[in-house]
């Protein structure tokens, strides 16, 4: 009967050792590939916060551009109609007088609505003062155009000694100006309050053939 140690096989040397090695170099493989993996996670990780704090970099700068950025709102003269046209243009004693229903806007381009306190609006014929318009304190909403009319009489009477005047009234135009200064604070957010003027300064004529408002310019 064949002994214990005649019945295990006989594994040469030098095949155990080629095994031990693969092993070996396969541990090693594993673990280099699990090596390699985590760096592939990691730079793809560090690539999506990179790309977030761009993109939160780029809405803060859009934001702030746009948003928060607060614009000075604009005054204007828009159309007018006119009442009690009075007009006598006679090279001794000219005289011109007349109600003026004059509309008048306020744009207001920021996100945010403009809160305005009451102004008057005076009104000249070549550095003459002619008459005034009382504007009321109120308000325009954010990204929008606000109209009122405001009623003014023009009374020309200090303007008679003006030898233009009999020229103008001739001709039937009769230029005239404005100017004010609106004052304000604009609100962005409900939170954020920034004080901000606008002015109006607009030329314009009075046709007198017509009682109509033409050639504004503000």
């Amino acid at each position: 009967m064949p002994s214990k140690e005649q019945e295990l096989p006989n594994i040469p040397p030098a095949s155990a050792n080629r095994n031990a090695h693969r092993d070996t170099e396969a541990t090693t493989i594993a673990s280099h590939d699990a090596r390699e993996k985590r760096r592939k996670k990691r730079r793809k990780w560090l690539l999506y916060v990179v790309l977030f704090i761009i993109f939160q970099s780029a809405v803060i700068a859009v934001f702030t551009l746009t948003i928060m950025k607060i614009r000075r709102p604009k005054f204007s003269v828009g159309a007018a109609t006119f009442s009690n046209f009075n007009v006598d243009n006679s090279t001794a004693k000219p005289s011109f007088s007349t109600r003026m229903n004059v509309e008048l806007r306020v744009k207001n381009s920021n996100f945010g609505r403009f809160q305005y306190k009451a102004t008057t609006v005076y009104f000249s014929y070549r550095a003459t003062s002619i008459g005034e318009a009382l504007v009321s304190e109120s308000h325009a909403k954010w990204k929008s155009k606000k109209k009122f009319v405001v009623d003014v009489d023009l009374d020309f009477a200090g303007a008679q000694s003006d030898p233009q005047l009999v020229s103008d009234l001739a001709d039937g135009v009769v230029p005239i100006s404005s100017h004010a200064e609106l004052r304000g604070k604009v609100e962005l957010l409900f939170v954020l309050k920034k004080r901000k003027s606008t002015y109006i300064n607009c030329s314009m004529e009075i046709l007198t053939g017509s009682q109509q408002l033409g050639n504004i310019a503000c």
